[in-house]
């Protein structure tokens, strides 16, 4: 049985426009909006899942209570840690680190940032929490609140892109999409 996985992305925080990754920024007052709004005419789900970080955990605590669901916190669903960067804007690394920034930007498989995590550890982590979800709620719809990194790891893996193209896979502040995840993780988006 397939799991159907709406994923909702964290809304603007307090350090929006910044290498976040690990660090735990709260969401603004606009995030908080950007979520409630992105999910006031969605209803439907089994259960939500949401990364620990506050940024997505904070919301999907007000929602959980607000509809009756069970939540579970899933750390492996976390943003890919950014090591030195963390916290940094692209335009402050342009001037430190440019060349280091475009390696990332057109081949992160082949570049992590200094003291990151490589997006191959980031992809396993990310896949193996989803089989796990897979597992547990196959069968139900789920939504996951969680960061732009995992969202576009996992669209680029339905869309069948090559790791090369995982940049091009861009996810706006609280924009939600719905995969349907197969027993194989097949993924496909719909």
């Amino acid at each position: 049985m397939n799991l159907c996985l709406d994923m909702l992305r964290h809304g603007e925080t307090t350090l929006s426009g910044r290498f976040r990754g690990s660090l735990d920024d709260a969401l603004t007052e606009v995030g908080w909006a950007q979520m409630r709004q992105a999910v006031a005419q969605q209803s439907g789900w089994d259960a939500l899942v949401s990364s620990p970080l506050q940024r997505c955990a904070a919301f999907a605590t007000e929602l959980a209570t607000q509809r009756g669901l069970p939540l579970h916190l899933e750390a492996d669903l976390q943003e890919l840690h950014f090591g030195e960067w963390e916290g940094r804007s692209a335009a402050e690394l342009m001037v430190s680190a440019e060349r280091e920034l475009g390696l990332f930007w057109n081949d992160p498989y082949a570049y992590t940032p200094p003291q990151g995590e490589s997006l191959r550890q980031f992809e396993a982590r990310v896949l193996a929490a989803v089989a796990r979800l897979q597992q547990a709620y196959a069968g139900q719809r789920v939504l996951l609140i969680t960061h732009g990194g995992v969202m576009s790891l996992l669209l680029a893996r339905a869309r069948q892109l090559a790791p090369g193209q995982l940049m091009q896979v861009t996810v706006a502040n609280s924009e939600l999409f719905r995969l349907q995840v197969g027993a194989d993780l097949s993924m496909r988006e719909e």
